[in-house]
């Protein structure tokens, strides 16, 4: 009966360790009957009165019913661009907002889940202070619901830091550029003129800058209805719309953008290949929308 009992235990213990290997990136907090401007209200109020910055919020696919909030934390920001292979991008985390019949639906994207995948290799030696700026997410939240649930898929903990869809496919070490300037400043100013004119059907949603280190974040809101966010996110899932808006990282004088295949399969890893090949052409139109803003 003892080795019976010290199987079944061993056996739990395995399986919850293997459990926990598994993350996902995205965690539900709960569901709200209020608005979602109001709700939207209540979630940037919890995360200021928490010392987090609200960098900026929008709708994507220009739907009143999804709302995406991005913010970062000083801690984050000042760790994430220790990472010099474009790691501030680890620096902006985002609530999603889904409006479902009567209620809203929040959510947002899992640090341990994102960092993983950015930060790569470098994530163990930041570990103890991303824990807690994951945990101070988790506090901050908690009055809006108690959820907090993984949902989106899963990946091993461990493949994150080389996170690849299906072989052949990209790395996060596969960047895509999209223009070599003769300057930081010139692909600043380049960028900035370029989201103010909404070229390529755009709009600017956040922008961080590192003006001692020469890196800018810019979160890109994708307008076009015939191939932009109104295409992509409905076929893919709109209960994801915290992986919006898509980035631009300029770093000295190069900007790039990671690869649609790379970053559209690691914010919905549970697509199925049939569905991804609905999108076949979205990796490639992201690109051109991003790229024509850094002409």
């Amino acid at each position: 009966m003892k080795n019976l009992l010290l199987s079944i235990t061993l056996l739990f213990v395995f399986n919850t360790q293997s459990i926990g290997q598994d993350l996902s990136p995205y965690i539900k907090v709960g569901e709200r009957t209020e608005s979602l401007e109001k709700t939207s209200e209540m979630v940037i109020n919890a995360l200021q009165d928490n010392s987090f910055t609200v960098l900026g919020a929008y709708n994507p696919s220009g739907k009143s019913s999804l709302k995406v909030i991005a913010f970062t934390r000083t801690d984050l920001k000042n760790t994430a661009v220790k990472v010099k292979d474009r790691g501030a991008l680890a620096a902006i985390l985002k609530v999603g907002l889904v409006k479902e019949n009567d209620k809203v639906l929040v959510s947002y994207t899992n640090p341990d889940y994102l960092l993983r995948a950015y930060l790569r290799e470098h994530y163990n030696a930041y570990k103890t202070p991303l824990e807690k700026v994951s945990a101070d997410i988790k506090s901050a939240l908690s009055p809006i619901g108690t959820e907090f649930t993984p949902f989106g898929g899963t990946v091993e903990a461990d493949k994150l830091k080389k996170y690849h869809y299906k072989i052949m496919m990209p790395y996060f070490t596969d960047p895509v550029e999209l223009n070599e300037f003769s300057s930081f400043e010139e692909g600043l100013s380049t960028i900035e003129s370029n989201l103010k004119a909404k070229k390529g059907n755009t709009t600017l949603v956040y922008k961080m800058v590192y003006s001692s280190k020469e890196i800018a974040v810019f979160g890109v809101g994708l307008n076009s209805k015939e191939d932009g966010e109104s295409y992509f996110l409905p076929k893919i899932g709109e209960a994801h719309a915290a992986a919006l808006p898509y980035e631009i990282i300029l770093q000295g004088n190069v900007a790039t953008m990671l690869h649609g295949k790379y970053r559209i399969a690691l914010h919905w890893p549970d697509l199925t290949m049939g569905t991804f090949m609905k999108i076949m052409s979205t990796p490639g139109d992201i690109e051109d929308a991003l790229e024509e803003l850094c002409q």
